[in-house]
């Protein structure tokens, strides 16, 4: 199955359109997992805390056996000059997500409504709640496709299989995220079509992110170790700042905990076996 999805990747040319294939894929994901919204109106708490640390755990391992360890391998010369590009990726990373969480309105799944974040707005909380999840997929949607470019770029430390093994892990991780979106706001009194519309819709940016991640790599090809750990930084910021709190305001931490290595190990052996 696996060497079956080396083969369709390697026969397509473009690594714009491999991105965005491999991002229609992870958008799909996030679908299939809105669409139990049409079979449950809530889901154990328990669960869904599992779930999240799963997320968590997923982007964690990715941020560093995808971008930042490949990021550093194709950095030239020795010691700190050999790690600085990362080093300046990540916190770019960071600082850019940092910026965006300060502007666009959001409100994060678990939060109460005085807890927005944000410039001010009288937005509905279904779409602050959609607003989060789609600020957690731009990075996702950008290390994908930075990867892809990577690969076809040719340089040493970004490899075909590790750009499929990063579409799977995020694709996996998004099927609680669609979950996360559509079940809290059927909770609210949205109807199922509605809620199932605003979970998909929450990685739509994912494929436009990717496209540009691919395009952007390939255009200015030196910029390569600064945008895979550009979009690590970015994604750290987001497990930090919004999936890690969100797991820690019930009673059920240990669980999430083991979700969050769950996640990290399924990622981390998906990478190292594909990679």
């Amino acid at each position: 199955m696996l060497d079956a999805i080396k083969l369709f990747f390697e026969g397509i040319d473009s690594p714009v359109q491999q991105a965005l294939i491999a991002t229609l894929f992870t958008w799909g994901v996030t679908a299939i997992g809105a669409s139990f919204v049409f079979f449950f109106k809530t889901m154990n708490r328990a669960i869904f805390d599992g779930m999240l640390g799963f997320t968590g755990g997923v982007m964690v391992a990715a941020s560093f056996w995808s971008l930042l360890a490949p990021a550093i391998d194709m950095s030239g010369g020795e010691g700190f000059i050999k790690v600085m590009p990362a080093a300046l990726g990540f916190l770019g990373g960071a600082l850019f997500l940092y910026s965006l969480d300060k502007v666009m309105p959001h409100l994060h799944i678990n939060f109460k409504e005085t807890e927005k974040e944000g410039v001010k707005t009288d937005w509905h909380r279904s779409t602050l709640l959609v607003m989060a999840i789609t600020l957690h997929n731009i990075p996702e949607g950008l290390a994908i496709g930075v990867l892809f470019g990577g690969v076809a770029a040719g340089f040493d430390g970004a490899t075909l299989g590790g750009a499929i093994a990063l579409a799977i892990g995020i694709g996996i991780q998004n099927f609680p995220e669609g979950i996360a979106v559509s079940m809290p706001l059927r909770r609210q009194g949205l109807s199922r079509w509605k809620s199932f519309n605003y979970g998909q819709l929450s990685a739509i940016v994912e494929p436009f992110a990717a496209v540009l991640g691919a395009w952007a790599v390939m255009s200015f090809q030196p910029i390569l170790p600064y945008a895979l750990a550009f979009a690590a930084g970015a994604m750290i910021y987001v497990v930090v700042e919004e999936v890690i709190p969100e797991t820690q305001r019930d009673k059920f931490t240990d669980i999430a905990v083991l979700g969050f290595i769950g996640g990290f190990i399924v990622m981390m052996v998906l990478d190292v076996a594909l990679g």
